[in-house]
């Protein structure tokens, strides 16, 4: 292993942990304020991937895509938010979730119906298609670099968002105690509105960004949605400082898991052991982190509650 390699899978890393990011920052704040387990959440990851791909394969314009697929994504966000999910706040866990896995499977289908069963491809914008020279002998894709800026920067919006604004606090004080921000004149239905068409357009941008390098497909937000989950444990639920440590390590320890395990695998076992056995190792890398942050944080690294 070389300085390179570790370069690029630590830049691998950060890419993916900052898209993981946009999904969990969504999902903890519903989780954390609303303390509604949605697990559609994933779906509008989904919706908002075909739409961006929909508009930009009509257009011709992946910005053009992009912009119209995220708007589209946060209006069927609030429609959910006003139609469905507002009937389930008051019921329990148990009842959130059998409705939300209801609405991801419907999802699914409604998805299969409009754009079909096989993948739908989605190009990448020309103009970023191609590497950029970072080292000498160092070449990193465009479009992962672009997609480690836009993360940042949604990142930096969103702490500005919730540290410097009315609306950031009114969140933070519904994550610390809902009661009470309702007691000092919160008017709760609309931000939840306003939480859920945030979430949502998060989930578009994660899907769009995405959309090229993945397969956009049906169930697509299913495999996702659970490292999302995961990385709001890690962080602590309601907080997006914490969702975004969490992402960040869930992100690097997987890139590096994936990479590291086969090789140390394969020097220690042999070819056979390294095709066999580490990559399921490698998998459940980011299960132990979370069993032992939980461990000596059993409320996450950055919890909002208490």
């Amino acid at each position: 292993m070389n300085a390179i390699l570790i370069l690029e899978q630590l830049l691998n890393g950060l890419q993916f942990g900052l898209m993981l990011f946009l999904l969990a920052a969504g999902l903890t704040l519903v989780f954390g304020i609303m303390d509604m387990i949605n697990l559609a959440h994933g779906s509008l990851y989904m919706v908002g991937a075909y739409l961006i791909a929909s508009i930009a394969g009509a257009s011709g314009s992946f910005w053009l895509g992009l912009a119209g697929g995220v708007v589209a994504t946060a209006v069927v966000g609030v429609l959910l938010e006003l139609t469905v999910l507002r009937r389930l706040y008051h019921r329990d866990h148990l009842s959130q979730v059998l409705g939300t896995f209801a609405i991801l499977l419907m999802a699914n289908e409604g998805v299969r119906m409009i754009w079909g069963s096989q993948p739908m491809p989605m190009a990448m914008p020309p103009s970023l298609s191609g590497p950029v020279a970072l080292l000498h002998g160092f070449s990193y894709p465009a479009y992962r670099l672009f997609i480690i800026g836009v993360g940042l920067v949604v990142a930096l919006l969103l702490y500005l968002l919730i540290t410097r604004t009315r609306l950031g606090m009114q969140v933070r004080a519904g994550a610390s105690n809902r009661e009470m921000a309702q007691a000092m004149g919160t008017n709760v239905r609309w931000l939840f509105t306003a939480l859920f068409a945030l979430g949502a357009a998060l989930c578009a941008v994660a899907g769009g960004m995405l959309g090229p390098l993945l397969a956009v497909q049906v169930g697509m937000g299913e495999s996702i949605l659970i490292l999302a989950f995961v990385v709001i444990v890690i962080g602590g639920i309601g907080s997006i400082r914490g969702a975004l440590l969490g992402a960040l390590l869930v992100g690097l320890v997987d890139t590096a898991g994936r990479t590291l395990v086969p090789l140390l695998f394969g020097q220690l076992l042999g070819p056979a052991a390294a095709a066999s056995v580490a990559p399921a190792v490698a998998s459940i890398l980011i299960y132990v982190l979370m069993a032992a942050v939980l461990f000596w944080k059993p409320r996450g690294l950055f919890p909002a509650h208490g």
